[in-house]
């Protein structure tokens, strides 16, 4: 059999599928590998995994109280998150290209709430977050944010991705009422139990266990829309059963599953601009203002660095150096984003892990972010409609993705070196055992510092790991140190 003649070298290659529209070329949907299709389904998973946030950031920042004793309102806090929400989720989308939804934080608007507002007035603590939010965008700026991210170890990266993935898997368990905190009064050091008293019963939990099986099983049958199937086929159920049992509302936490008399809802922009940059700083001192500034802005940085890389492994936009084109974009946004919810009394916004629920359906570019926002947009009018959905059956997919990131992760850690594999290992399970990806991060990155200096290997270590992994040491120190 003869071979056959080699092509001219200047021959051009056949040129490939061309995307469909200027939608497609845009947000790169055909190049990532993705469709149409799987970016809305994507972006409607996301949606449906983080709307609690409606309910729950209204909840914690409405509960507390400034210096002079006043607290927000509730209906305009309702509005401020969703606000923001939207607005960051699809400049993220537009900007970033990315399919990381953003809303309030979880963490620091407590931070917010029980630290910052109780020593001055709710204009002061929100100035506080939009200045953290500058100093973000100025690090970005400088290049020094993507020069810490570049300095992380890929493996160390890998275990960050995990820790975020048990977080938000136990985030899942604890949202629905499969585990919750046993009280302090019941003088035992054992600190989760399943159900509300050790034992599981009642129908909400019955209808998360069903929504996690039928998650699990419409993934390992590789169904598409597994995750959205499973969100709306386990809100109907839940639906159903509280219409016929008349559960006192109490039973479904945060959202009970009712059909609401009028969905509409008209928006208060009451709490939108109610901001004081530096009056902070004349109730609590310069040093202090600082330090609150400090830890609102660790806590955003960290938490977004996390959730960043963890949903880009996830979506596979990491490359094969362990890099993230186009970072800089997305950081931005995110830095915009925090010095936004301060600027709508929301708190700071940031990069939500439950964006995984959406890349667990196929999402891997922007496109998913325009749904996503394009459905908080909606929720200012629809608030009751949008807060519907039960955490019941919104967190089984926290579970079933939380699985997803740990199953890509784990073999790619170099388990042999023990000077990656333990700050990888501290990490992972640092962030559900502390309840917080920043603290998982800040003792990967010190315990990695530590462990090649003991080792000989520290002249090996990236200078930008030193200076963070000092940050850190400083931040765990506050406390002792007086200046909390």
């Amino acid at each position: 059999m003869s071979t056959p003649a080699p092509a001219p070298a200047d021959t051009a290659p056949e040129p490939g599928p061309r995307p469909a529209s200027a939608v497609d070329r845009y947000f790169k949907i055909s190049e990532r590998g993705s469709t149409m299709a799987r970016e809305v389904r994507g972006g409607l998973a996301t949606f449906f995994a983080m709307a609690y946030i409606i309910v729950l950031n209204p909840i914690i920042l409405g509960s507390a109280k400034d210096m002079y004793g006043n607290q927000l309102d509730g209906g305009q806090l309702v509005t401020a998150t969703v606000l923001t929400a939207a607005f960051t989720t699809l400049l993220m989308g537009v900007i970033g290209n990315v399919p990381i939804a953003l809303a309030a934080g979880l963490g620091v608007n407590t931070v917010v709430a029980l630290q910052l507002a109780p020593r001055m007035s709710w204009p002061d603590a929100m100035g506080m977050v939009v200045l953290a939010g500058f100093v973000v965008m100025l690090l970005v700026a400088t290049g020094l944010r993507e020069r810490v991210m570049n300095a992380v170890p890929l493996g160390l990266r890998k275990g960050i991705a995990i820790g975020i993935g048990l977080f938000i898997m136990l985030i899942g368990l604890v949202d629905s009422g499969f585990v919750s905190r046993i009280p302090d009064a019941a003088h035992t050091t054992v600190p989760l139990q399943l159900g509300s008293d050790g034992h599981l019963h009642g129908w909400p939990v019955l209808i998360f266990v069903v929504g996690v099986l039928l998650t699990l099983a419409l993934l390992i049958r590789k169904t598409p829309g597994a995750i959205l199937i499973s969100i709306v086929a386990m809100t109907v159920v839940a639906v159903a059963v509280q219409l016929i049992t008349g559960l006192p509302d109490e039973a479904w936490g945060l959202t009970v599953p009712e059909w609401p008399g009028n969905p509409v809802a008209a928006p208060d922009f009451g709490l939108v601009g109610q901001v004081s940059l530096f009056g902070g700083f004349g109730k609590v001192g310069m040093l202090t203002g600082i330090l609150f500034v400090f830890t609102v802005l660790l806590s955003c940085f960290f938490d977004a660095m996390g959730t960043i890389l963890g949903v880009g492994d996830e979506a596979k936009l990491i490359d094969k150096d362990g890099n993230f084109p186009g970072i800089n974009k997305v950081l931005l946004v995110d830095g915009l984003a925090v010095a936004s919810g301060g600027a709508t009394s929301s708190s700071a916004t940031t990069c939500f892990v439950e964006s995984t629920a959406g890349v667990g359906e196929g999402a891997r570019t922007g496109m998913a972010n325009v749904v996503t926002g394009g459905l908080f947009a909606v929720a200012l009018f629809l608030t009751p409609l949008a807060t519907m959905v039960p955490s019941q059956a919104a967190t089984p997919a926290l579970v079933a993705v939380g699985f997803l990131i740990l199953a890509g992760s784990v073999k790619d850690i170099d388990w042999s070196d023990f000077t990656i594999a333990v700050p990888s290992f501290l990490a992972m399970v640092m962030m559900p055992f502390t309840y917080s990806i920043t603290n998982g991060i800040g003792i990967g990155f010190v315990s990695f510092c530590a462990l090649r200096l003991a080792t000989g290997r520290g002249r090996g270590v990236p200078a930008a790991m030193y200076v963070v992994a000092a940050v850190f040491v400083f931040y765990y120190a506050m406390p002792a140190l007086g200046l909390t």
